[in-house]
This record gives C-alpha cells, sequence and structure tokens, in this order.
C-alpha cells in the first residue's frame, strides 16, 4: 500500500498555490477601479484553480475527484481569458503576462497528467 500524500505535498496544488501568490502580488497592484471591473473575476479565476484541486483531493470516489479537477482546468482556462484581457487593456505588464501564462500552461499539463494517473490507477485496480 502507498504512502498517503497530504494535499500541502501534492505537486499540481503546491503549483497552484504559488500560482495564486504571484497572481495576489498583480491585483494588488490594481487600483480601486480595475480591482472591481476585472480584478475581482482574475483572481477569483486563479484561486479557484487551487481551491477545487483540494476539494477533488478530498473527496473519496476517484470520479468525484475527477470532476473537481476538470472544474479547476474550466478555472485555469478562465484565469488565461482574465489574463489575456489585462493584457489587452493594458492593466499587466509583459513581463508578468508571460511569466504567468507560462505557469498556468505548466499547471495545465501536470493536471492532465494527474487526471491520467487517476484513471490508469483506477484501470489497474
Amino acid at each position: 500500500m502507498g504512502k498517503y500524500i497530504e494535499i500541502k505535498d501534492l505537486e499540481v496544488y503546491k503549483q497552484a498555490l504559488k500560482i495564486s501568490a504571484f497572481a495576489w502580488e498583480i491585483y494588488k497592484s490594481f487600483d480601486w477601479r480595475t480591482k472591481k471591473i476585472i480584478g475581482e473575476q482574475f483572481i477569483e479565476a486563479i484561486d479557484s484553480v487551487g481551491a477545487n484541486i483540494a476539494e477533488g483531493y478530498g473527496r473519496y470516489h476517484y470520479l468525484d475527484r475527477v470532476k473537481f479537477y476538470y472544474n479547476a482546468r474550466g478555472s485555469l482556462t478562465e484565469s488565461l481569458h482574465w489574463l489575456e484581457l489585462l493584457l489587452k487593456r493594458e492593466l499587466i505588464k509583459e513581463e508578468d503576462y508571460q511569466k504567468l501564462t507560462e505557469e498556468l500552461n505548466k499547471l495545465n499539463h501536470s493536471l492532465n497528467a494527474y487526471i491520467r494517473s487517476l484513471y490508469r490507477s483506477k484501470s489497474s485496480i
């Protein structure tokens, strides 16, 4: 039997937390109007990625888990949307946009691999 991995040690979750911390620094730099119009949706989408990973990790049945990981992937895609709008509206620096986009794409890859591993582990039982 394998060793239990705590959520705080799960790589996809750690990636999501790192992204949330970076996004929060960007959000904090917005004026009140930008926060209200686009910033809140941006930070909620970013934070939702990690929240869905955590909620899925706490579920027992693998299909229930996967549903939340799919939700996390949807929030990740939404985050990319808000990021694109921030860039087009010149509300974010190009280098911050590039870094956050790269990190979100890495997380997407990791999340997809994690979902595949759940399906593989279930089929090997």
